[in-house]
Formats: structure tokens, C-alpha cells, sequence
């Protein structure tokens, strides 16, 4: 569970920098928008990352004239639908970028007792929501990428530690687990998937956990 911490603050740091694609983004803001301490820490890295530039030597800004008229011509990023920012239990970053809330969304069954909802989708990225019965057991698997998964609600637990709701969990190709969901209620998440995921485990127990049992 420490390094997972050690690698979210890394994130956090890549967030307040804005190196970070649009869903991870997302992902991490929702994450502070949800945890107090987080945007602390956030906070305090946005300040020292001020006192840096205020004490670094102006550069000369290139075609400066040209740079302004393109910004002040551009148009403004199109609002979402204002229902959308109404008693939702999505944070308010995620539920601009998903375009949609809770109650809309449209679920397909992934798995007995595992729905999801594919929010953005190409060769390199999948963006979803994810719905888990309480008590199921995801098929044990390994990663050939980096995913990152925001708890929006309930708690999953895996051989890590247990993850709440706000929390992040952070896997790459180090990583083979079989996350869990709590017994107190469903489980639901946001991931953003870079790479594929690789079953693992004995045969049996991957048959137990793609059916349910």
C-alpha cells in the first residue's frame, strides 16, 4: 500500500505540473475534488512550484503578438448540459469529461455481478465506469500496462490493502491481483486503462471468478 501512495503522489505531482493526458487528468482532480488531504498536498506543490518560477529568470516568449490574437480568438470550451451538475455523485471534473451522471448511465454486464460502461475508447485508452456486486471477486490478473482506478463509491480490497471510497489504486506490469469488493454495498469505479490486462491464476479459481461463484 505504500508505494501505491508513493506512486499516487507522483501523480499528484504530474497533475500540478498538467503533464498528465486528459483522463488521467481527470481521473487525479476527481481524486482531489474528493479527498481534502490529497488537495492539500496538491495545493502545497502548486505553491512551491510558484516560489520556483518567481525566483526563475524570464524567458523571452516567441511571436508573442501572433500567440495572443490565436487565444483571444479561440472559442470557449462548450458548457455540459447544466443537469449534469445537479445532486450528482459524480465529481464535478468527471461528470464534464463523461458527458453523463449516475442515474444515465447505460450498463452492460461485463461478467455475473460486473457491469461496465466504456467511456472513451481507442488502441492506446479505455475510459469506464465500473459496477460490482458486493462480495465479488474479479478474476485474478496481471497488467502489461498502467490502469488507474478512482473508487467513486464502495470499497475493493486486494493483497495491497484496502481501497475506499476517493481512493486510488495505481497497477502496472508489477502487479498481478485479484481485487475484491467490500460486502457493505457495490462497488463503483472510474478507470482509465492504457494497456491490456492478462488473466492469471489457477484455472480453476478463473473459472469460479469469471461466473461468479
Amino acid at each position: 500500500m505504500l508505494q501505491n501512495l508513493e506512486r499516487l503522489d507522483l501523480l499528484i505531482a504530474h497533475y500540478v505540473s498538467g503533464s498528465l493526458p486528459e483522463p488521467a487528468h481527470v481521473l487525479v482532480g476527481s481524486h482531489l475534488e474528493m479527498q481534502a488531504s490529497a488537495a492539500r498536498l496538491a495545493g502545497l506543490m502548486e505553491g512551491f512550484a510558484g516560489e520556483t518560477l518567481h525566483v526563475s529568470p524570464p524567458v523571452a516568449l516567441s511571436a508573442r503578438e501572433h500567440r495572443l490574437a490565436e487565444i483571444f480568438a479561440s472559442a470557449a470550451p462548450a458548457e455540459p448540459p447544466a443537469r449534469i451538475f445537479e445532486k450528482s455523485r459524480f465529481p464535478a471534473s468527471l461528470r464534464a469529461y463523461a458527458g453523463t451522471d449516475l442515474p444515465d448511465i447505460r450498463w452492460k454486464t461485463k461478467l455475473p455481478g460486473l457491469r461496465h460502461h466504456v467511456i472513451e475508447r481507442s488502441k492506446d485508452l479505455e475510459t469506464s465506469f465500473l459496477w460490482v456486486r458486493p462480495g465479488r471477486a474479479l478474476p485474478q490478473h496481471g497488467h502489461q500496462g498502467l490502469e488507474l482506478t478512482l473508487v467513486l463509491d464502495g470499497e475493493f480490497h486486494d493483497h495491497r490493502g484496502n481501497f475506499g471510497k476517493g481512493d486510488v489504486s495505481i497497477a502496472d506490469e508489477m502487479l498481478d491481483h485479484r481485487p475484491i469488493a467490500g460486502e457493505r454495498g457495490p462497488c463503483l469505479c472510474f478507470s482509465v486503462l492504457f494497456a491490456p490486462i492478462a488473466l492469471s491464476g489457477s484455472t480453476l479459481r478463473l473459472f469460479g471468478d469469471i461466473v461468479g461463484l
